[in-house]
C-alpha cells in the first residue's frame, strides 16, 4: 500500500510519520501530483496559520489537486479546516470540499483549545471499534461549526465538529498521531479502509 503524505511546508509531518510506521505502515512525503494521485491513501497534514498555508498550496498547485483526488483522504488539524468552504483566519478562502465556513472561538474561552478534549456523536468506519467520548489531543483556535458533513462532535464553549466527511475525503480537527492508542486506532482505520 502506498501512503503519500502531502507535504506543502505547514505540516506536523514527523509525528505522523511515526504514527504510521508504529501501525506496520510505510508513508512517504511527497508534493508531486503524479505521486499523489497514484497513493492508495492520502494524508493533508496542517499546522499554522490558514493564509500563508493556502498561498503554499496554490503556489504549488496542490489546491487544484487535492479536491480532485479519489482515493481515501484524510485532512488533520488546519488540513481539515482547509478542506472547508473558508476560514475566517486571515479571510482565506479554502478548498471547499466541505459545505461549512471555519470561524474563531468567541473571546468567551481560552484560545487556542489545547489539550484533551472527548469526542461523540461518532458516525463513520473512521470510528470503527472506538467508545463514544473518548479523549483526543486537540490545538486549534478556529472551528468548523457542526453541519450535515459531522462525524464527530466535541464540546468547548459550545458543540463544534471535530470531524467531517464527504465522500472519500475525511477530517479531523484533533491530531489521531498525537492522541495515544485510540488516535492510532483512528489512523489504522482510515489506513485499512
Amino acid at each position: 500500500m502506498k501512503i503519500v503524505i502531502i507535504n506543502y511546508g505547514a505540516g506536523n509531518i514527523q509525528s505522523i510519520m511515526f504514527a504510521i510506521e508504529r501501525l506496520g505502515f510505510k508513508a512517504v512525503l511527497s508534493n508531486n501530483a503524479e505521486e499523489i494521485q497514484a497513493a492508495d491513501k492520502v494524508i493533508f497534514p496542517g499546522v499554522g496559520e490558514a493564509s500563508s498555508a493556502m498561498t503554499k498550496l496554490r503556489e504549488s498547485g496542490l489546491d487544484s489537486l487535492i479536491p480532485t483526488l479519489k482515493q481515501p483522504v484524510l485532512g488533520i488539524c488546519l488540513g481539515m479546516q482547509l478542506m472547508c468552504k473558508s476560514s475566517e483566519e486571515g479571510n482565506t478562502k479554502g478548498l471547499g470540499i466541505f459545505d461549512v465556513d471555519v470561524i474563531k472561538f468567541s473571546n468567551q474561552v481560552k484560545v487556542p483549545q489545547m489539550g484533551w478534549n472527548q469526542i461523540y456523536n461518532l458516525k463513520s468506519d473512521l470510528f470503527k471499534d472506538i467508545s463514544e467520548n473518548e479523549f483526543m489531543y486537540l490545538v486549534h483556535s478556529f472551528y468548523a461549526p457542526n453541519c450535515a458533513e459531522s462525524i464527530a462532535t466535541t464540546n468547548y464553549e459550545m458543540e463544534y465538529a471535530s470531524a467531517l466527511q464527504k465522500n472519500n475525503f475525511y477530517g479531523t480537527q484533533f491530531h489521531p498521531e498525537k492522541s495515544g492508542e485510540v488516535g492510532e486506532k483512528i489512523l489504522e482505520n482510515f489506513l485499512k479502509m
